[in-house]
Order: structure tokens, then sequence, then C-alpha cells
């Protein structure tokens, strides 16, 4: 019986492992297309492999803009297989102490990162199962030593298509930490006497929508349905920026041109917006951790 625990175990142990050989990796950055960054590190994985599926989740992460790359990586990183790996390099402190790290979740998703705060969405959403440091005496790209502001494409990049590639298992990859990562404090989605309270994580650029992180399952614990309208308050900070009753629809079409709607995004997630305007243009809103939103009925 013993025994064949210990294999279960190991097999177990394996699949962890085998979780990195889909040959995925998927690059994040806030480096924009405008020069040759991003290529310098597919080029790097492709010295690696040349068996690698290279993908861009995006490069357009405003500069510095810590939050926003976590935040698309948790809008993203769900709908790719296990074993995916990911790179995500905004890291406004790189060559200072800042930990070089890849943390394995517990759906078997792998992310190669500065651990700045870019995996708290991840690590909340998928769980943390193991983080591991770089090891950069090892999984550093040769003959980068003494470069201290390219990370991304010397370590990152470098590590990711190692992992990726079968050319190192997770253990491989340094030595093994707490089982946890820094994180950035935000409004998290509550409800409590009838308010409901939660983040503004991000814009839906495009069209200046407000995209906020309450699920669909709380506004109905709120007992609102479409058609009700809802007081909505937007602040950042302490500051209120919107308040006004806004009508709950379920597609724009049911709202007149230059009608506030509310509305319940891709992700099942309430959300503001202009029928065929820019809401947070015309309400001078912004996202990330300081803005928070209020509904009641």
């Amino acid at each position: 019986m013993l025994k064949r625990l210990a294999i279960g175990f190991c097999c177990w142990l394996g699949s962890l492992t085998l979780y990195a050989q889909n040959g995925v990796l998927v690059f994040q950055s806030d480096f924009g297309l405008k020069d040759g960054a991003v290529s310098a590190m597919k080029g790097v994985a492709l010295g690696v492999s040349t068996n690698l599926h290279l993908v861009d989740l995006t490069h357009d992460i405003p500069a510095f803009n810590i939050w926003e790359a976590a935040y698309r990586l948790l809008q993203t990183a769900p709908y790719y297989p296990k074993g995916t790996v990911f790179v995500s390099v905004c890291d406004p402190g790189v060559g200072t102490e800042r930990k070089s790290v890849v943390l394995l979740t517990k759906t078997g998703h792998y992310f190669v990162t500065p651990d700045n705060g870019t995996l708290t969405l991840i690590a909340e959403k998928m769980g943390v199962q193991e983080v591991r440091q770089i090891n950069e005496a090892i999984n550093r790209l040769k003959s980068s030593e003494e470069s201290y502001t390219f990370h991304g494409r010397d370590v990152y990049a470098y590590t990711a298509a190692r992992l990726a590639a079968r050319a190192i298992s997770f253990e491989q990859v340094g030595k093994k930490l707490p089982a946890s990562v820094t994180k950035i404090t935000y409004q998290k989605p509550t409800l409590e006497k009838g308010l409901l309270k939660g983040n503004i994580p991000i814009l839906d650029v495009q069209y200046g929508n407000i995209w906020t992180n309450i699920p669909k399952d709380l506004i109905n614990q709120l007992g609102a349905k479409t058609g009700d309208r809802l007081q909505v308050e937007i602040f950042n900070e302490t500051e209120k920026v919107f308040s006004e009753k806004i009508q709950l629809v379920n597609t724009f079409g049911e709202a007149a041109t230059g009608e506030n709607v509310a509305y319940f995004n891709s992700l099942l997630n309430f959300s503001v917006a202009v029928n065929m305007g820019n809401f947070a243009e015309k309400y001078h809103v912004s996202s990330g951790p300081s803005w928070r939103i209020e509904i009641k009925k």
C-alpha cells in the first residue's frame, strides 16, 4: 500500500514538471514595438529552440504600470492550456534587489517575471503551487553578465524558453521560495448591507468603458436585474468623481446614443459605458489600485 502511494506521489510530482512541456511561450511587456526589444527576446527564445510556439499577449502595457501587467495576465492566462509558460516584463526596478522568479500555479501554468506585484491577481485566481527564484548563474544568456538593464532578454526570455523547451525542469530554475508572491493592495469585491464595493482594475481602452472586478453573481445577490437603475459612484482614493443612477442592460442596443449604461463585460464583471461614447474621457475616470466603485439599488 505504501509503495503504491509513493508511486502515485512521484507520478503527481512528475505531472507538474510535464506541464511545462507544451512548448507554448507567451510574451508580455511594456516595451512597445517601436524598437527591437521584443524581437530580441524572441530571438533569445528561438536560440534555445526553434520548435517553440511564440505568442504575444501585449507589449502595450503603459510604461512602468505593474498593475496593468498583472491584470492583463489575469485576463488572458486562463484561456491557455496547462504547461504554457508566460514571460511578463514590466520591471521599473530592473537590476535592483527585487527577485526574479518563476511561479507554478495550481492550474499548471508558469509565469516568469520579476516579483514586483505582477503576480498579484494570478496568484489569487489560479493559486500558488510553488515559487522558485531564478538562478542566474545557470539560467542567464551567455555573455550577458555585464548587462544590468535588459533582464527581459537576458534572464526572463532565456529561462522561460529553456523551461518551455524542456531544456530544464522547474526544479532547475533555482531554489524554492515560500509559496507566496509580492502583492499590490486593492479593493476586493464585497457586498454588505446592500452596498457593493469593488475596484476598477482596467479600462476597455479601445472604447473607454469602465471594467470592474465585481462579478455578476454579486450583482445578483444585490437583487439587481436587467432594466433596474443602479446608483453608481466612482472614487479615486477618497475623491468622488462620478455619481449617477444608471440602467443595467444586456446590450448597448437597448440604450440611446450617448446614454450611460451598466452591463456585464466578456468576463461577466460589472462594467459602465457611454453608448457610442467614451466614459473614461467624459468623466475623467481611470483605473488601477486606487480606483474603486460603489453600487446600490
